[in-house]
């Protein structure tokens, strides 16, 4: 029986055999052999080979984009303006944010301001950046460098800014309103301006 087993798998791992012949030898155990035997030997029909060899390797996703040579990167990128951590004072929430790189800027890059995280206006060549009527509270600044495929080349470290405004009161006191500024300035709207006195015609005395 175990010559039976070890003859079968044998067969079995074989990739392409031509015929195999089965018999009841005179002890009464099953053969294999590729050899016909007269007598009671059959001829078994083989399922043919799939022809499937090892799976290929698979490849990685190529790279997004490829490092960027040494001598086409910057050795310095940072925020001029405002200082990190700085509290800028404006009534209007306007604020204006300087960057420099070394080297200079690179043919086809640009800079681009990231205001709290996102992209403001559009990328450019200049390193300055206006903002207005920003909220009051701490926001983050951070500059960066893209190519023009809008990727990544460098990229400051985000830094606080924080925003003082002056609210309407505190404007009014520092700068009372007028009789021309109802209706001009944000802080002197017309409702608040005060009812002018008429004149009493005067009536002479008889």
């Amino acid at each position: 029986m175990t010559r039976f087993l070890l003859l079968a798998l044998l067969l079995l791992g074989q990739p392409v055999l031509a015929e195999v012949y089965t018999y009841i030898d005179d002890e009464g155990n099953r053969v294999f052999t590729d050899r016909p035997k007269a007598g009671n030997a059959k001829r078994l029909e083989m399922a043919p080979s799939n022809g499937m060899g090892a799976p290929a390797p698979i490849q990685p996703p190529p790279l997004y984009a490829k490092p960027i040579p040494r001598e086409q990167g910057y050795q310095v990128l940072r925020i001029l303006v405002p200082e990190p951590d700085a509290t800028i004072r404006d009534m209007e929430g306007n604020l204006i944010v300087s960057a420099v790189s070394e080297p200079g800027l690179r043919a086809g890059h640009s800079y681009r301001l990231l205001l709290d995280g996102n992209a403001v206006g559009e990328p450019g060549r200049s390193p300055v950046f206006p903002l207005q009527n920003l909220d009051r509270g701490t926001h983050q600044l951070a500059v960066e460098i893209i190519d023009l495929q809008g990727r990544m080349v460098e990229r400051t470290p985000s830094q606080p800014v924080h925003i003082m405004r002056t609210s309407l009161a505190q404007k009014r006191q520092a700068r009372p309103c007028k009789k021309d500024d109802y209706g001009v300035r944000p802080e002197c709207p017309l409702k608040d301006k005060p009812k002018e006195e008429k004149d009493i015609p005067f009536v002479p005395f008889i």
